[in-house]
């Protein structure tokens, strides 16, 4: 049995990336349906066990990569419900609206949608889970098991990240 440090191990590694690789490419297809989408988060699942190595032990690794590649498909279904509520928002609005606005609103809401997504990730979900799914933030707290306090302080940084990001917020 290896220790905790040998999945850091270039070896080690590339064994249980050709072990593991087609579980994790099929759990997230059996989720989203789009087998260019499964390949690239797999790859992201790895990535982010290679970055973190030296806390999996490697008996966790296959649980570590499939809770991985599960919140990546969570936080890609957040982020393309948020550009779908700013589609069919932006499409309700036009028509009586002067073009000139109809363009500027656009801008913003490109301008907002690059910087929510340039936010550091927990910052992103704290704020899509209170702003777009109109959660508490005991009930953050509650889903992602962080105190509440910690959800307060991600929210607050991911404010002020966004007024630095989009001038006119």
């Amino acid at each position: 049995m290896a220790d905790f440090n040998s999945i850091c191990e270039e070896k080690v590694f590339k064994s249980l990336y050709l072990k593991h690789l087609d579980a994790v490419k099929n759990f997230v297809y059996y989720y989203s349906g789009d087998s260019g989408f499964s390949e690239d988060t797999a790859q992201e699942a790895f990535i982010r066990l290679w970055k973190n190595c030296k806390k999996v032990g490697f008996v966790k690794v296959k649980s570590y990569l499939l809770t991985t590649a599960k919140n990546l498909v969570l936080d890609n279904a957040r982020h393309q419900k948020v550009k779908l509520k700013f589609r069919q928002s932006s499409k309700q609005q036009q028509g009586s609206e002067s073009p000139q606005f109809v363009l500027e609103e656009k801008e913003f809401r490109d301008q907002l949608s690059r910087a929510i997504a340039e936010l550091q990730e927990n910052q992103r979900v704290v704020f899509l889970m209170n702003r777009i799914d109109k959660m508490k933030y005991r009930e953050i707290a509650e889903a992602l098991g962080i105190s509440q306090k910690a959800v307060e302080k991600r929210m607050h940084k991911a404010l002020v990240e966004l007024r630095k990001l989009v001038k006119s917020i």
